[in-house]
Order: structure tokens, then C-alpha cells, then sequence
């Protein structure tokens, strides 16, 4: 859906400054709740594989006390970085872009929406490997589309945005990080910074997907 709005949106702005489109505010306010309701639904996933893995007493004991907090420690610790982005979006970008902007850039908002086009595979490739589907030729065409997809849509797509607004100034593309405010290039660090660290786990998950390291017969590992 995200990807779908900003497709619309980028397109429909032929003035990657002046021109705007409503589904660049609606869609910004409806996202607000997704990703608070995401942070929820993640600590409920996590929550409850705590207690499948029996750390939640039997038979719906009372938990001893503290154990939620500690639930709640493990969760951020496992998530931190993807519950630090939800809440940069919710109580930075948000703001940022309703009041900051005033109805300037939707074309460069449209773009950043499109980043979600690599989410499905990434939701994909997770359900596959819960269902131990790893093996399946699906999981590795799932997996080829995700490093491509979010390669494109997440990594290239802050080059891409500094050579669109480069093309419109008239400028060639590595004039335009002196050209435009310093905290502009900052906020696109802080953004692109998470994604090269996502990016490298994807390529590192993707190298033992289609690599894997051989493993020892049988025989030499039964050997002392």
C-alpha cells in the first residue's frame, strides 16, 4: 500500500519541489498508527514465543515477578534498530514532514514511500523460514527478489534522490551535497544508515542461502 501511494504521488508531481498530491499528507497520517500498532504486534510476536519456548510458566501460572520486564528487555535488544525506526518515523519524520515541508517535496515523499516495495519479501522470507521452507526453490527466488528490490528501493534510492533534485537545480549529482542545507544531508544519513545495515544482513543471509559451507560427512563428526 505504501509503495502503491508513493508510486502515485512521485509520478503525479512532475515539479519535484511545487507540486503536491493529498495522498502524500493522507497516506503520512495513516501511517502513524500502522507503526505504533507494528511495535505492538511485534513484542506480542515476541511475547509469545517466549512462552512456547516454556519461560512463561505452565498452565498459566503467574509469571514471576519482573519477567515482563525482562520479556520487554530481550524484545528491544533482539529489535532495537527496527523500534528505533518506527519511532523516529512516528515522533520525528512525522512531524517533519506535516509541519517542516509546508506542502513542499512530495515528489522526494512519494520516493522515500517506495522503499516499501521490498517489504513483502522480506515478510515472505520470514513466514518461509518459520515454516522450515528454507530449502524450497521459492525461499531462494524470494530471496534474490529481496537483496534486488531492497538494493533498489532502499540503498540506491538516496543517490537517485540527490541526482532528481541535481537534474531539476541543474546541477551534476556530487555538486548537490554542497548545494542544499547541511541538516538535509544529515537526516538523509541518519536514514540511509539503518538500511546499509539491513542491506548487509540481507547480503550475508543471502551468501549462506546460495553458498552454504559444506559440512563434514557423517562419519568424521561421529569421530572423537
Amino acid at each position: 500500500m505504501a509503495s502503491t501511494a508513493g508510486y502515485i504521488v512521485s509520478t503525479s508531481c512532475k515539479h519535484i519541489i511545487d507540486d503536491q498530491h493529498w495522498l502524500s499528507s493522507a497516506y503520512t497520517q495513516f501511517a502513524v498508527p500502522y507503526f505504533i500498532y507494528d511495535i505492538y504486534a511485534m513484542f506480542l510476536c515476541h511475547w509469545h514465543k517466549h512462552q512456547v519456548k516454556g519461560h512463561g510458566g505452565d498452565d498459566g501460572a503467574a509469571r514471576a515477578p519482573g519477567s515482563m520486564w525482562a520479556i520487554a528487555r530481550g524484545y528491544l535488544h533482539k529489535e532495537f534498530l527496527m523500534v528505533l525506526h518506527h519511532a523516529a518515523m512516528v515522533l520525528v519524520c512525522f512531524p517533519l514532514s506535516v509541519v517542516w515541508r509546508q506542502g513542499k517535496g512530495d515528489f522526494f515523499l512519494g520516493c522515500m514511500l517506495m522503499a516499501e516495495v521490498s517489504t513483502p519479501f522480506v515478510c515472505l522470507g520470514k513466514i518461509l523460514i518459520q515454516y522450515k521452507q528454507q530449502h524450497t526453490l521459492l525461499h531462494k527466488v524470494n530471496g534474490a527478489l529481496m537483496l534486488l528490490s531492497f538494493l533498489c528501493c532502499r540503498v540506491l534510492l538516496f543517490p537517485y534522490l540527490y541526482w532528481a533534485y541535481g537534474r531539476h537545480a541543474g546541477l551534476p549529482l556530487l555538486a548537490v551535497p554542497l548545494a542544499i542545507p547541511a541538516h538535509v544531508n544529515l537526516g538523509a544519513a541518519l536514514l540511509l544508515a539503518p538500511q546499509l545495515y539491513w542491506f548487509f544482513l540481507i547480503c550475508r543471509g543471502a551468501c549462506r542461502l546460495f553458498w552454504p559451507r559444506s559440512r563434514p560427512p557423517p562419519a568424521c563428526q561421529a569421530q572423537d
